[in-house]
């Protein structure tokens, strides 16, 4: 009689509230152990056992609740989405689309991490390809159920009982072109966790995440890559505090795929006042927290809030390729009483970080193109600053780090810029800034400074009355030639008595109707 109405349940498939496997861990955990499941769910119902023990591992997905496990056995054969699963260590998982997936070729289950096959977490991939194979797989899965899910899942089930097991996407022929047949693919905000937790070759494709959602990349695997591809967006979130995207880890590579951008949502919130007042916005937009040898390469990053990236922290870093444009902040709008939307748009603020090397990245923006304000052996070359403040050192002091030692600038452009070459500390504080070269850069359009270094700043601007508790120490100036506009100042260096050791050699900059000054050296300014 039991199995008599075992049987007559699974006739009723659309009277049963049966959960669809891609989207519920227990529906999935039975439909991948079919054949375990079925030998075991010919003798149960919740009337003949109510026991939260000694259930099979697959129960387990089902919070070992009678009535979870009991509609799942009543689905198992009454339900409408059947799996298939690949053979390959990477395995994909394709089932007919339900209603809410109706207008998608295929879908895949992209992550499901299976322990002792317990379902921690999957994801879906929405088919980008309609290919001949991506079709026939969904019409072979939808047609042939009992045939090939069967013996696909006795596999999968025997998987999941010899080791713990991470099922990939077996990658659709859009997922090839971007990371390749092993890469996990993110397609929407909630997929993130699981893919970081369970794959090393992370896409993420078309990421829309919602307000006060965080892109959290903080626990990559070591050896991690993530790329992010198609157009990745942001709800509008009103908080200083808030950091769209966070990345950690060692050895992770974090790079685009061809045509992708991100795209922070600047023009919310950009009131030409930044971080200095105005509405709440996020004050990093990218934060690159403690990585060691991370790479960070080929990204299109537009239309950030404030700072772009904060880079804290980090040792053996590089980062290539970029291309920063936040130049659609340039614009005055409503809030901004006629000055540029975007302010304190810095491209890169690096502190406490050694090791870095950061080259060959375009910045338009309205603040630093690179500001170092603390951190040893870094180098920053091949930049192409537009539209901002120049390259920075500073402002030091005040800080919990405050040592700069063995900065290079070189070979760089900056442009249509307030300053070129800047070297600024905080007044009254004390620190260590040594050993900065800035070498072949070339300078045209700089509308206040070409060559800056101040000792007075306070509270951002500057005092007129320098300070000496932050000495300034192995400045190399070498091939910085250009032009400045208006009433630029060509040089100004106003030092107390912590400078020392300053070298000018084969520097030209020309064009500023503003009087130059530089207390230091003794020799003064260039000419």
């Amino acid at each position: 009689m039991m199995r008599s109405l075992f049987f007559i349940s699974a006739l009723a498939p659309f009277i049963l509230a049966c959960d669809n496997p891609v989207n519920d861990a227990c529906a999935y955990a039975f439909t991948a152990s079919s054949a375990d499941a079925a030998t075991f769910c010919a003798t149960y119902t919740q009337a003949s056992s109510t026991a939260t023990t000694d259930l099979p591992a697959f129960a387990t997905a089902c919070s070992n609740k009678p009535k979870k496990v009991s509609s799942a056995c009543s689905c198992l054969t009454g339900g409408s989405t059947p799996l298939t699963t690949g053979s390959s260590n990477n395995t994909a998982i394709a089932t007919s689309s339900p209603a809410p997936f109706s207008n998608v070729t295929a879908t895949v289950v992209d992550v499901a991490k299976i322990s002792s096959v317990k379902i921690v977490a999957t994801t879906l991939v929405k088919a980008k390809s309609t290919s001949k194979t991506s079709t026939e797989a969904a019409t072979s899965t939808s047609a042939s159920p009992k045939g090939s899910s069967t013996k696909a899942a006795k596999s999968t089930s025997a998987s999941a009982q010899a080791s713990s097991v991470v099922a990939s996407v077996k990658a659709t022929s859009a997922a090839v072109s971007v990371g390749g047949a092993d890469a996990c693919t993110a397609s929407e905000y909630a997929q993130i966790t699981s893919v970081v937790a369970s794959c090393t070759n992370i896409v993420l494709e078309n990421i829309s995440a919602p307000a006060s959602s965080t892109i959290d990349l903080t626990g990559l695997q070591q050896g991690s890559t993530v790329t992010f591809a198609g157009t990745t967006s942001f709800g509008t979130t009103e908080d200083s505090d808030f950091n769209p995207i966070e990345i950690a880890g060692t050895d992770i590579t974090i790079t685009g795929a061809s045509g992708h951008v991100i795209d922070g949502n600047g023009a919310a919130y950009w009131d030409g006042q930044g971080s200095n007042g105005g509405t709440d916005k996020p004050d990093h937009f990218i934060v690159l927290d403690k990585m060691v040898n991370g790479k960070i390469t080929n990204l299109n990053i537009q239309n950030w809030p404030v700072h772009c990236f904060d880079i804290t922290g980090c040792d053996g870093m590089t980062i290539s390729g970029l291309t920063l444009d936040n130049s659609a902040g340039d614009a005055a709008n409503s809030a901004s009483d006629g000055d540029p939307a975007a302010h304190n748009s810095d491209g890169f603020d690096i502190s406490s970080t050694d090791n870095l090397i950061l080259s060959n990245t375009v910045v338009k923006n309205q603040d630093d193109c690179v500001a170092v304000t603390s951190g040893t052996n870094i180098t920053v070359t091949g930049m192409t600053c537009s539209g901002g403040h120049g390259l920075s050192i500073g402002s030091v002091g005040g800080k919990s780090n405050n040592v700069v030692s063995g900065v290079t600038f070189s070979d760089s452009t900056i442009t249509d810029s307030e300053n070129g070459c800047r070297i600024k500390s905080n007044s009254g504080t004390t620190g260590t800034i040594e050993n900065i070269v800035y070498k072949n850069i070339t300078l045209s359009g700089i509308t206040d400074y070409g060559i800056d270094v101040q000792q007075d700043y306070l509270n951002g601007g500057a005092t007129g009355t320098p300070t000496n508790g932050v000495t300034i120490s192995g400045v190399t100036f070498e091939s910085i030639t250009g032009t400045t506009t208006g009433d630029a100042i060509d040089y100004y260096v106003l030092c107390g008595t912590a400078c020392t050791d300053f070298t000018f050699t084969d520097v030209s900059i020309t064009g500023g109707s503003g009087t130059s000054s530089c207390n230091y050296p003794s020799t003064g300014c260039p000419s």
